[in-house]
């Protein structure tokens, strides 16, 4: 089998833009515009690929690593001399190359992979990847031949009248023989208005070479969108979250308002799990079987168990587990575990603690580097004292521990198994299993009082 090769082009520096940020690093769905196009390589399976850096270079080097080799273009003179500074690495290879601007978030690996077996079963010496446009304006026609043979590719300000009405464009996407690629790129020039080297000017050397070009129509259109500006950026975005949600449809989520609910590439749901409006799920978030999410839930890199419900809150990097309960108005931060069957309810804060099975902080609460047994039951507005003002510490709550409301748990503290924890406590010491404890001053009734100071403020 013949190797396989990718050559990305990213030298450019978008300037429309307007970012401190290259412009392939910016995301789409959660994942930077590189990202998408290295994951659909790898799919089809691309033995080496090569970025061709140039603006802001060490930004995309720093941000690939090792998933790609580099090669600097220092002078921007086009795209056919962009490719050509990968000579060093790929001149005189056998193989195919695939060749592609970094702006373009939307190929998918279906695609490339159609492309790629086009070349093969075409036999020609390089194969294009077009788009039919209803309004192809500003874009390359492709002009075919006897056999739907690619003749030329025809800049639309040099198109003649009848070569403006062809809507089949050029995507700058191009699969070609690695040997014939630089054998052609050695005879482009620069005569244009631009003085630039262009690559669809290999198009032309190699037919006069008697060599032949094929073509292959991408089915949606929308893939070749290229983001240039913001405004393309929100375009992109909105062209790949309906593509997610249709795939998350299909495989048996119901989202009840794809219009008003943002999932991320990498997010993972199970069947018959219901997603309501607001929602976003964003990072490696791995939600369940029939569970419920939203309205309004933010999930951050969150796995949720199997049966779940998640309203109105926001989470990160924590685990909820099947059949546990959050929400409404709950923050759920990194480093928790919420086990089995668990429910945090309106306006509770847990931080970097694990709440046992069956546990329950149902209001006002906060629950901060701690560690819940099973089964049990904090109160409102109860606290885990856990920073004094250098440190923090950890609070242990044993199974089936009462923590009434109000209660403050001055960490490092333990509350043992089946203790019970009276209202308006501030507990300091560790209370014993099966212990009350009681830490509040004895009231003390002053007949009279309020009534003496009244007076006094009138």
């Amino acid at each position: 089998m013949k190797k396989r090769y990718a050559v990305i082009l990213a030298a450019g520096q978008g300037t429309r833009m307007k970012s401190g940020k290259h412009k392939v690093l910016h995301p789409v769905c959660g994942k930077p515009i590189i990202d998408h196009i290295l994951d659909a390589l790898d799919q089809i399976g691309v033995d080496e690929t090569i970025v061709v850096v140039g603006h802001r270079a060490e930004q995309v080097r720093s941000h690939v690593g090792e998933r790609a080799r580099f090669v600097e273009q220092k002078e921007l003179l086009g795209t056919a001399h962009a490719v050509m500074q990968t000579a060093s690495l790929l001149e005189g290879r056998d193989g195919t190359t695939l060749i592609l601007y970094g702006d373009h978030p939307l190929y998918t690996a279906a695609t490339f992979s159609r492309l790629v077996e086009r070349h093969r079963d075409s036999g020609a010496a390089a194969t294009l990847l077009t788009a039919v446009l209803s309004d192809p304006t500003g874009y390359g026609r492709v002009i075919r031949g006897e056999g739907d043979e690619v003749l030329r590719i025809v800049e639309h300000k040099d198109a003649s009248p009848e070569e403006l009405e062809v809507r089949e464009v050029f995507t700058g996407t191009i699969c070609i023989d690695n040997r014939r690629l630089f054998e052609a790129l050695t005879r482009v020039n620069n005569d244009n208005t631009q003085g630039e080297y262009y690559l669809p000017d290999v198009v032309p050397i190699l037919r006069q070479q008697g060599e032949r070009i094929a073509a292959e129509v991408v089915d949606d259109p929308e893939e070749a969108m290229g983001v240039n500006n913001r405004v393309q950026l929100a375009e992109a975005e909105a062209v790949m979250t309906r593509r997610l949600l249709r795939e998350h449809m299909l495989n048996g989520v119901t989202v009840i308002d794809p219009a008003n609910t943002y999932i991320e590439a990498d997010v993972v749901i199970g069947r018959d799990t219901v997603i309501y409006p607001g929602s976003y799920l964003k990072g490696g978030t791995v939600i369940g079987e029939g569970c419920t999410i939203g309205p309004q839930a933010d999930l951050t890199d969150v796995r949720v168990g199997d049966g779940a419900t998640i309203r109105y809150s926001v989470l990160q990097e924590c685990a909820v587990e099947e059949r546990s309960q959050v929400g409404p108005f709950a923050y759920i931060r990194p480093g928790s575990r919420l086990e089995a069957e668990t429910k945090v309810g309106c306006f509770v804060d847990i931080k970097n603690a694990r709440l046992g099975k069956g546990s329950k902080v149902s209001h006002l609460g906060y629950v901060g580097d701690a560690d819940v047994g099973e089964g049990v039951n904090i109160g409102c507005g109860a606290v885990t004292v856990n920073y004094d003002g250098v440190k923090k510490h950890r609070t242990v709550i044993g199974d089936g521990a009462f923590i009434g409301c109000n209660v403050n748990l001055v960490a490092p503290v333990t509350v043992e198994k089946g203790a019970y924890i009276a209202a308006g406590s501030t507990v300091t010491d560790d209370v014993p299993e099966e212990a009350l404890a009681i830490a509040r001053e004895r009231q003390v009734n002053k007949p009279g009082y309020a009534k003496r100071l009244k007076e006094k403020k009138s």
